[in-house]
């Protein structure tokens, strides 16, 4: 039988969700019945972690910032490749090579489109031209998708409000995550040992990169309000972007580098979870987060923005807290409740773990996607 020739479209390999599941579609896909290839842009954390696992063209002209020379060289690209390749299907992934990658498989004549839904491209903070964009091009991309796969039930009910595709388009499928590296880690948590931090300290981490969908000034705020009458929080934040000097210039402002990390991106996410007290998300919009997932498969009973996929995994007050966005006050306050009771913070944090079960596996979602995949061919 011959196989089906898949290509996967990623605007950047960061260590975000949608690059993990990019990653894991081409590494973990069943090889006796599909031929993976990935077409992405360069400069991420995980390119030469890839290179020499699977099949990748590297565009340099694929970045994520709006620019009309380089998304034109992009595209030119993308058709290029895909008129060589001839894959039976394109699955894109993030809203830049969403975008560029379906027209360049629309115009290379591919004969299945698909796309993820990491979260849609627009939000309610965005000013009102520039949202109305945003959704043109999410409505004319979903005019030539077979498939439209959101990764939370809150992307369908904004996508069909917002007049992006059809209903019958949308295949559910979560994002799944290494659990066992996560529920039983086997090495010793060892974050506070490498930054020597003091037993009684308390270790806050978020993780995210630094752009505005991230609202990481928020976390620095609340950092701030809780560091002003109390030493022995340590903020950490994991991840890097191009908004690293805004905080760190928020950080010098408030004077608060001695207790506020930011330790770049890392490959051991695990550990840092393992190692952490609190896990805080500050997010403005999400498609399914998948920090969060990873944050209470380790036990840790999250405070997160109430947006999107988030109100789908954590039950308020029982598995974690839901806090409206710019909410620094409560946030602080929900940081103090975990820190200054420890049983309700292994409660919380037991129920968030035992609530993550094998459906947010990465097994599960391949397995998913295989069926969803193979189902076109009969």
């Amino acid at each position: 039988m011959k196989k089906i020739k898949l290509c996967i479209i990623v605007t950047k390999l960061e260590l975000g969700g949608a690059q993990k599941v990019a990653i894991s579609l081409c590494q973990k896909i069943n090889l006796n019945k599909f031929e993976p290839f990935l077409i992405c842009g360069c400069g991420g954390i995980l390119d030469k972690e890839i290179e020499g696992k699977i099949k990748v063209y590297f565009i340099r002209d694929l970045v994520r910032e709006i620019s009309p020379l380089k998304d034109f060289k992009a595209l030119v690209q993308i058709y290029k490749i895909l008129k060589q390749e001839k894959p039976d299907i394109v699955h894109t992934h993030s809203s830049k090579a969403g975008i560029i990658g379906r027209l360049g498989a629309k115009f290379s004549r591919v004969p299945n489109i698909i796309h993820t839904i990491h979260g849609f491209s627009f939000n309610d903070t965005q000013r009102i031209l520039k949202k109305k964009l945003f959704i043109f091009f999410e409505r004319a991309g979903a005019k030539i998708s077979k498939y439209l796969i959101p990764v939370s039930i809150e992307n369908i009910n904004k996508g069909l409000k917002n007049n992006i595709g059809k209903k019958e388009q949308y295949r559910y499928i979560r994002l799944g995550i290494d659990i066992d590296n996560f529920k039983n880690y086997q090495l010793k948590p060892s974050l506070r040992e490498e930054l020597k931090l003091q037993n009684n300290d308390v270790i806050v981490t978020t993780i995210g990169p630094f752009k505005p969908q991230k609202n990481l000034t928020d976390f620095i705020k609340i950092a701030n309000n809780i560091i002003k009458n109390n030493k022995n929080f340590k903020f950490i934040v994991v991840g890097d972007g191009e908004g690293r000097k805004d905080l760190e210039i928020l950080i010098a402002k408030f004077n608060i580098s001695n207790n506020v990390i930011l330790l770049g991106w890392r490959k051991d996410i695990s550990n840092i979870l393992n190692s952490s007290d609190i896990f805080v998300m500050t997010s403005l919009w999400e498609g399914l987060p998948i920090s969060t997932i990873e944050a209470m498969s380790c036990g840790l009973a999250p405070i997160v923005n109430a947006v999107d996929g988030q109100l789908e995994i954590i039950e308020d007050n029982q598995t974690g807290f839901l806090i409206k966005p710019y909410d620094i006050k409560t946030a602080v306050e929900k940081i103090l409740l975990l820190a200054n009771n420890i049983d309700i913070r292994k409660q919380m944090g037991q129920k968030a773990k035992d609530s993550i079960d094998n459906t947010f596996s990465i097994d599960y979602m391949i397995k998913q996607h295989e069926k969803l995949y193979s189902a076109i061919f009969h």
